[in-house]
């Protein structure tokens, strides 16, 4: 039976934060974007923006060979770099498929490889223990209706009715799914539109523990802020690429100087982590599916580091407002139960002290994540630390944790000794 759009919501809050409960202790997952776009190197949307004709674009599907084993590659490269989960673009706006569909017959199983690539990616998951993710396009540029279903009847419905039958394959033949990732629900604007409500009733009866995101025209679970990190008040994944210019591959050697740092990753993962989100970070593979090099040593070394700091990332953390917590001006927390961790953007000890503000409750330890205990005084609204090295303690990233522990969720106040700081207007705007 269908339910109305007030009792289906209500239905899938019931079941939330059960279903969510490992997505939100993740924080941080790997996107992949491969297609035939990939073989262009120049950006996914090559075929709209560049005005490609459909019969020309088609080609590329010929010349599509994956080589065996990447799926596997990407997997492991996620693990390595801390990655929880995993989302593939199974389709994206091209219209291409890339599994065995028989609703879709513009696929990696009757062109190209002639193999289902979903079904690699799946197996790869699963044998790394990383959660699946698929990323299902509403947009088609290949299919006769993707654009004609705005404003014709007929076509919307043998339109939607593709789209649904499309999913109904990706979460009936390859198990237990953890993720339905839309995007761009386009031409039509409203969820009514594309039988967002009925659809994805459908598809959750199939996968009763998926988690969906946003861009069906409906709320549902999660929300995906794209190309920067806005935190919401709700669960949310800020959706990032690897180089601020495109989802799919383009040549490492040209875009190189535009790829994130491992550092800057990991001001991303944090950011997230404090104001209750994921980081969801694209790789765009090669043509043959294999890494690109400016992708794989910022994020080997993402992963070494949170091998040794992942207790500040993973698990539950309270979600802050941003600034809940602010031990100094040069560093930012994430805060697990009683225990705040302060993420130090630069090493700056002086005399081999630090100075932490705020805090109205006592520590009762202060250590480094390897447990190196840090003697503190307390002085009124301030701690300080001492006997601190000179040396950066971090030899990964230059980028040291120190773990702040309270027998109870600590009392803060920010500029407690000054008092216009701590008007109502000021707390309003901090």
């Amino acid at each position: 039976m269908l339910l109305s759009k007030p009792d289906y919501e209500e239905m899938i809050a019931q079941s939330r934060d059960k279903r969510m409960e490992w997505w939100r202790e993740a924080r941080f997952g790997m996107f992949i974007h491969f297609g035939l776009y990939s073989q262009l190197g120049r950006h996914e949307w090559a075929m709209a923006c560049e005005n490609i004709p459909v019969d020309e674009y088609e080609k590329l599907a010929d010349s599509f060979k994956p080589k065996e084993g990447c799926c596997r590659e990407w997997a492991a490269l996620a693990k390595k770099a801390g990655c929880k989960y995993m989302v593939l673009t199974t389709r994206h706006h091209e219209g291409f498929s890339l599994w065995d569909s028989k609703v879709n017959p513009f696929n990696s199983v009757n062109y190209g490889p002639h193999r289902d690539i979903v079904k690699e990616f799946v197996d790869a998951c699963r044998e790394f223990g990383l959660k699946i993710g698929f990323y299902s396009s509403l947009m088609d540029w290949h299919h006769p209706d993707g654009g004609i279903c705005e404003f014709d009847t007929e076509a919307r419905a043998r339109f939607t009715k593709y789209i649904r039958d499309l999913n109904e394959e990706l979460l009936t033949q390859y198990g237990k799914i953890d993720i339905l990732w839309y995007d761009v629900a386009a031409p039509m604007e409203s969820w009514e539109g594309w039988d967002s409500l009925e659809r994805n009733q459908f598809l959750r009866s199939l996968q009763p523990d998926i988690i969906i995101n946003n861009r069906s025209r409906l709320d549902e679970d999660f929300g995906t802020p794209e190309g920067s990190i806005k935190p919401m008040d709700r669960d949310w994944e800020a959706c990032m690429t690897f180089n601020d210019l495109s989802w799919g591959y383009v040549d490492e050697d040209q875009v190189a100087p535009y790829s994130y740092t491992p550092q800057r990753i990991v001001k991303m993962i944090q950011t997230c982590s404090e104001r209750g989100g994921n980081l969801l970070l694209n790789v765009g593979p090669k043509p043959d599916g294999s890494l690109p090099s400016d992708v794989i040593a910022p994020l080997e070394k993402v992963g070494e580091w949170l091998s040794v700091n992942g207790e500040a990332v993973y698990g539950k953390l309270e979600k802050t407002n941003g600034h809940q917590f602010q031990p100094n001006g040069v560093s930012r927390p994430t805060t697990k139960g009683n225990t705040v961790y302060m993420w130090n953007q630069i090493w700056h000890p002086v005399d081999g002290k630090i100075g932490i503000g705020g805090f109205l409750t006592e520590p009762k330890n202060i250590c480094f994540m390897d447990g190196t205990h840090i003697e503190f005084e307390k002085k009124g609204d301030r701690i300080i630390l001492s006997g601190l090295p000179e040396k950066n303690p971090d030899s990964i990233l230059g980028y040291p944790l120190i773990k702040i522990e309270f027998d109870t969720f600590p009392e803060y106040r920010f500029g407690s000794y000054l008092p216009q700081l701590n008007s109502g207007r000021m707390r309003e705007i901090k």
